[in-house]
């Protein structure tokens, strides 16, 4: 394979490459499709690919396997710029493992650069699926995050949403329990329900979780404080919620 198509991801499937033409065409190189396909999805999918500029680059079924990596992609695979680190919702839910549960760290409002990076460094380190976080109250991808990620901005797939509530009803639509950490909430990280898919929202540090964000939460859950100060950095607590995941996890497989 050429050097330059090295330097980019693939993202396969009809559900993820429909959106990325949808919302950012821009970031889509090419897009390798099955010559044998002529059905009215790919008739719609090359004419949105035509109408946003995308070169197409028709396939046979054996070439598409090796640059997806699997025969999953039902005849469409898209390169995107591997300096376009920002995701969609559908490629990540599109790309799960469906033997094991996923991992998710939902983010409502952290808008401190460094905080960011190291919730990304955080969730790289405990096998996080995708970092989701709205477009707007929040830090976005800037130099400084990307610093303090200290290369997990490249490795963790971050999603940026117009609309969170959106996001989270989606995420439980797909079979993942949604928890959100709360000061006030009456039952501790410890008691709560980790055995499936999960998703954990936090909030920024001082303000917390926003109203409806809080209210769309399968289940809301307090981190204990012993000693004197109120609450964790962000980035902490996301390390405390989803290490506590992990090792639930690897309790059960070792069958504790």
């Amino acid at each position: 394979m050429k050097e330059e198509t090295r330097q980019r991801r693939t993202v396969p499937g009809f559900h993820a490459v429909t959106a990325l033409l949808r919302h950012r065409p821009e970031d889509v190189a090419e897009l390798y499709v099955d010559r044998q396909r002529q059905d009215a999805r790919m008739r719609s999918l090359l004419e949105r690919a035509q109408l946003a500029g995308v070169r197409v680059v028709p396939a046979d079924s054996a070439r598409l396997d090796a640059i997806a990596g699997s025969g999953r992609h039902q005849g469409v695979v898209a390169f995107v710029a591997a300096a376009a680190r920002t995701h969609l919702l559908e490629e990540v839910l599109d790309a799960l493992d469906a033997n094991r549960p996923a991992l998710f760290l939902v983010l409502d409002g952290v808008q401190d650069p460094h905080n960011l990076g190291a919730c990304l460094r955080v969730a790289d380190g405990a096998g996080v699926d995708a970092v989701i976080a709205p477009k707007d109250r929040a830090a976005g991808l800037s130099a400084a995050a990307v610093k303090a990620a200290s290369g997990a901005a490249d490795t963790v797939p971050y999603v940026t949403v117009t609309n969170l509530a959106r996001a989270l009803r989606t995420l439980k639509e797909a079979g993942v329990w949604v928890v959100g950490a709360a000061g006030e909430a009456q039952k501790s990280l410890y008691e709560c329900d980790l055995a499936g898919s999960v998703a954990w929202v936090l909030g920024a540090e001082g303000e917390g979780l926003r109203r409806l964000t809080r209210e769309l939460c399968d289940e809301l859950v307090h981190i204990p404080m012993l000693g004197a100060v109120e609450s964790l950095n962000v980035s902490v607590a996301a390390g405390v919620c989803l290490y506590e995941t992990v090792r639930r996890r690897l309790a059960q497989a070792a069958g504790g």
